[in-house]
Formats: C-alpha cells, structure tokens, sequence
C-alpha cells in the first residue's frame, strides 16, 4: 500500500477541479492546469478531495500510483499558490537582469548569456545576484531553474556560480605549498 497514494488530495476553496475520465483539468487564480491519468489509475472527485487509486492490484498500479497521486497534488497546489525556486549567483562580475522575455547572465564567459523565459513562468531579478523563478507548473519551474543553473554551475573551491538558495556548496582546500 502507498503511504502517499492512499492520501486524498484536498481541493481549496477558489479552485475548479473538473474530472473526465482519465482527464483532470484544474483552474485557480493562477491559471489552468490539465494531466492525463495512466491507465492503470483512477480518480474519483468528491467532498473537495481528489482520490486517486490503482484499477486493481497489478505491479504496475501500484508503481505509477503514488506519482499521480503527487502530481495531482502539485497541479492544485500550483493553481491555488504557484511554487517559486530561487538562485543565487556568487563571483566577481555575475550578475543577471530580466530584459523582455529573456534572462540575461554575465557569468564570467566573453559573452552574455541570453536564456528564454519560457510561457507561464515569470522571472524576477530584485538584485544583480539573486534570480526568482516562479509559476503554477512545478515541472516547468524547476526545469527554467535547472537549465539556467547548468550555464555555471558552482564549483568547490571559490564557489563562484549559480546555485540554489537552499543549496549547500561542499567546499574543497586548494593546493598546499
């Protein structure tokens, strides 16, 4: 038995839930958000919680039930509060500003980096270092935040790069004499 699956997932006030078939579309102050159900899965609506459960006792419900259980969860979540990744940016010369739709990063290269912001993600820069990516889809904010930390990611001995706000940077001693 899943110890996440077999939870219900609550629906707040202020959120559509709208189940047909193995379609679950959710609306919320923070747009609209829709998934597809594997077969193996099923869903049921009813008394503002959303329970999800396997069609019957195959290996395979009961893989995939726990994760549609979860990604149900992060679609209301995200619909009703959004989720929001930060970044940081440590070196000398870093720094990053929000120009139209695209991020603009001076990382130490010999040219800046121009990263696209992608649709239904919003990206601030209150200070040169600090990056705030937020949306309503939690896959589509963590993968902007990857993306843009994978164009210098923190290395262990200056700790120059970008990096996570929550992330903790193992640091190296350098060469002894």
């Amino acid at each position: 038995m899943s110890r996440i699956g077999k939870n219900p997932v609550a629906v707040p006030n202020g959120v559509e839930v709208k189940l047909d078939g193995q379609d679950l579309t959710v609306k919320g102050k923070n747009g609209v958000l829709s998934m597809t159900y594997v077969d193996v899965i099923e869903a049921v609506y009813e008394d503002n919680q959303i329970v999800v459960r396997p069609r019957d006792d195959s290996r395979e419900g009961r893989i995939m039930w726990g994760m549609q259980r979860t990604l149900t969860q992060n679609l209301v979540t995200g619909v009703s509060e959004g989720f929001t990744v930060e970044l940081e940016i440590n070196g000398v010369g870093y720094r990053a500003a929000v120009q139209g739709r695209e991020v603009v990063l001076q990382l130490g290269y010999s040219h800046e980096i121009r990263h696209p912001i992608p649709d239904g993600v919003e990206v601030k820069c209150e200070k040169p270092t600090s990056i705030k990516i937020s949306g309503a889809d939690k896959q589509l904010v963590g993968q902007c935040a990857a993306e843009i930390r994978a164009y210098r990611p923190p290395e262990p001995f200056k700790g120059k790069g970008v990096k996570y706000a929550h992330e903790t940077i193992f640091r190296k001693e350098g060469k002894k004499k």
